[in-house]
């Protein structure tokens, strides 16, 4: 068996490679969509607008109701008569929507948790509402919120498997195609759990960094 998994690891090992570059490629688009739509919804969700706020929940309620492969398929073959896309940018984009509903919260919950003394005091000292988000808010909601989005960030990885059904060549697509023709299924899907095990302890450690270099940057600054 190990001898199985062995040979392989090291026949598929370009492909797999290729694979993994995608299935970056895919995580690092959706998260992308997904913090700028989790930001602009999170805005809407505190502001003083009720029509925001509605659309804002509208989106939320939406996304986060529905599943993620509905919403692939959705983007790939529902739109298909209106816009045409291809895998890689339907399977993106539908990744970083999905992200995107659960970052708006994430940033909300961060925001909302900041006193809102900082907030009256930047006004005081003659800064407008956005120069206030921008300086102040912002940057601490980012440092409240990192833990979570680095969890969502490690979701969205993993998620990123299930654009096989629309035919993008990520790890999972090329597992289930070895297994195929190979007949080698565990030794196919254990070699591409391990790939996705490297990529989540990578990631996790690179987001556990950045968490200790905020806390040394906040204890220099109160210092």
């Amino acid at each position: 068996m190990i001898a199985n998994i062995i040979d392989l690891f090291l026949r598929t090992f370009t492909g797999f490679l290729s694979a993994s570059v995608v299935t970056l490629q895919l995580t690092v688009v959706g998260l992308l969509v997904g913090a700028t739509l989790g930001i602009i919804f999170a805005l809407f969700k505190v502001s003083n607008s009720k029509v925001l706020q509605t659309i804002a929940g509208f989106y939320i309620t939406i996304v986060r109701g529905t599943p993620l492969i509905v919403q692939i398929s959705f983007l790939y073959f529902g739109i298909s008569s209106f816009i045409v896309l291809s895998g890689f940018w339907a399977g993106a984009i539908a990744l970083g929507v999905h992200t995107g509903a659960y970052v708006a919260e994430t940033f909300r919950g961060a925001i909302q948790s900041i006193d809102k003394g900082q907030l009256e005091a930047s006004k005081s000292l003659g800064m407008t509402t956005k120069q206030s988000m921008q300086r102040i808010i912002f940057p601490q909601a980012f440092k409240i919120s990192l833990p979570a989005l680095g969890n969502q960030f490690i979701i969205l990885l993993k998620d990123s498997s299930l654009v096989y059904v629309i035919g993008v060549a990520e790890i999972y697509s090329l597992a289930n195609m070895e297994a195929a023709q190979s007949f080698q299924q565990f030794e196919s899907f254990f070699v591409a759990g391990l790939y996705y095990l490297v990529l989540v302890i990578l990631f996790s450690y690179i987001f556990k960094m950045m968490e200790k270099r905020m806390d040394v940057d906040k204890r220099t600054e109160v210092n």
